[in-house]
């Protein structure tokens, strides 16, 4: 059963259009994940000669890759003066260029590709008279990381209410993601190349050479490109240093008025992401960590809409899910510190469709033997002193969850009283069960413990999905895996088990 998001995403439109893997196969470099990272990866080491798998578990473009706003834009909301702070003005810069070179390089392959381009300015704007000392602060972050900003008071955004300040940045990107790389993906099949869809991978070995494990064949590679999102192997312990969290979007069409005439996002919290797509309002918020669900977030869209916007009906909803690092940079390079045979992109906050493709830029320079100047930056291994209390905390949280979650009661005393169209956590024996009651009334019964590290998983009514509140791993209410780092189905249960 599909989660709301795969019936309703405004992305998600198209079937799979590439094989899944069905026997062994030998390349120069296997590339597992098929969104904005792995797709660029993918087309720029095959461009450079080299023969390339692309493995991806579901569909390309399946993931937050086609879940998301669909904006391709250097000015992130708050993100220079938060790495000011945190890492300094250098670290600032270096993330500017290589923002710039993901919008970049999304511009000169989008320009050849039927993808519902649209050049437009991006804003991060004051939406209340207190955050205008925020945009005050991002500005010149953003200036002094070399961003040509420029400051108004959204005169080119286009919303029908008061903008107190904000921040522009010209010529930045929206289009339709899982378009752009269908595009992308079809020049990396062919010629020693491959495009594997439907096909979920297992588990790696980083011997020499690698062997990439599907359920249905092997693919065996001089060096492998981890691009899944979150990383699906538990060595680097990239599970604890990194936090996931869940965002929701709503698109509208309007009776009267038009969408916004560019993209913005305010720069206070509850933060309001804004964006259009040909006539349709794009709408997004509702963060929360994976596993602790707002309630009813599409609602509270639906409503921020409707108080601004001459609203017809809500045509789409979904939602994606970002991964954050301990110390808010990206993690873009060798898996384990001194590794030159397994690599890792992931950690891009909520800008993965630049920040994906700058890290397929300089991973494949990397593999290439031309690293780029700001790449350094990104290194997976580094420690940032000021993040260790985030981390700290981080990991506490996800002790309170494993050891907590099993000494509550269930949601329910019993699935008799699961309502229909809902999931609760049912005492059985001594643990407890995943209990989902679809809408003809049929008791779908998993196991609650999560495959990854055993947590106990939390079910999103908004999603109707089983989510791990401590690394983020998502399951449908039948128990197979929606997202990583698990890679293991949730087991079905009988209640006589």
């Amino acid at each position: 059963m599909d989660t709301t998001t795969a019936q309703h995403s405004l992305w998600l439109t198209d079937a799979a259009r590439h094989y899944p893997l069905v026997s062994n196969t030998a390349v120069d470099v296997a590339v597992v994940g098929a969104g904005f990272a792995g797709v660029t990866t993918a087309l720029l080491l095959k461009r450079a000669g080299l023969r390339v798998a692309l493995v991806e578990a579901d569909r390309v473009g399946s993931g937050t890759s086609g879940n998301n706003t669909a904006k391709v834009t250097a000015l992130q909301a708050t993100v220079y003066s938060e790495l000011t702070r945190a890492h300094g003005a250098d670290a600032a810069a270096d993330y500017a260029a290589a923002s710039l070179a993901g919008v970049a390089q999304v511009a000169q392959w989008a320009a050849d590709a039927d993808c519902d381009l649209r050049r437009m300015p991006a804003y991060t704007y004051a939406a209340t008279r207190e955050e205008i000392a925020a945009v005050d602060q991002e500005a010149a972050a953003a200036l002094d990381a070399g961003l040509p900003v420029a400051r108004d008071r959204g005169e080119q955004l286009g919303v029908p209410f008061e903008v107190y300040d904000a921040v522009r940045l010209d010529d930045q990107l929206t289009l339709h993601p899982v378009k752009y790389l269908h595009a992308l993906a079809a020049q990396v099949d062919g010629d020693g190349s491959y495009v594997f869809e439907g096909s979920r991978v297992t588990g790696i070995d980083s011997g020499t050479p690698c062997v990439v494990h599907t359920a249905s064949g092997e693919v065996v590679a001089e060096r492998v490109v981890v691009a899944t999102h979150f990383p699906l192997l538990d060595r680097g312990a990239y599970f604890a240093r990194l936090e996931t969290v869940r965002a929701y979007c709503v698109a509208a069409r309007l009776r009267s008025g038009a969408p916004p005439t560019g993209l913005g996002i305010s720069a206070g919290e509850p933060s309001w992401s804004l964006a259009v797509h040909g006539d349709l309002l794009v709408v997004c918020g509702g963060s929360h960590p994976t596993g602790s669900p707002e309630d009813e977030p599409y609602r509270a869209l639906e409503d921020y809409a409707h108080k601004r916007w001459d609203v017809a009906e809500f045509t789409h909803r979904w939602s994606a899910q970002d991964v954050v690092a301990f110390d808010r940079m990206p993690m873009v390079g060798s898996y384990t510190p001194g590794s030159d045979r397994v690599f890792v992109a992931t950690g891009f906050r909520k800008w993965g469709l630049s920040g994906g493709t700058f890290a397929g830029l300089a991973l494949a320079a990397e593999l290439t033997g031309d690293p780029l100047p700001w790449a350094a930056r990104f290194t997976p291994h580094r420690m940032s002193p000021r993040s260790v209390p985030t981390l700290l905390r981080k990991n506490a949280e996800v002790v309170v969850d494993l050891v907590g979650d099993r000494l509550r009661p269930g949601n329910v005393a019993s699935v008799d009283e699961v309502p229909r169209g809902h999931g609760r956590l049912v005492r059985h024996g001594l643990g407890k069960v995943a209990a989902f009651r679809d809408d003809d009334g049929e008791l779908h019964v998993v196991s609650a413990r999560c495959t990854h590290l055993g947590c106990l998983v939390r079910f999103n009514d908004a999603e109707r999905s089983w989510d791990c509140p401590c690394h983020g791993s998502r399951f449908g209410v039948d128990g197979e895996v929606l997202e990583g780092p698990a890679t293991d189905p949730l087991p079905r249960r009988e209640l006589g088990d």
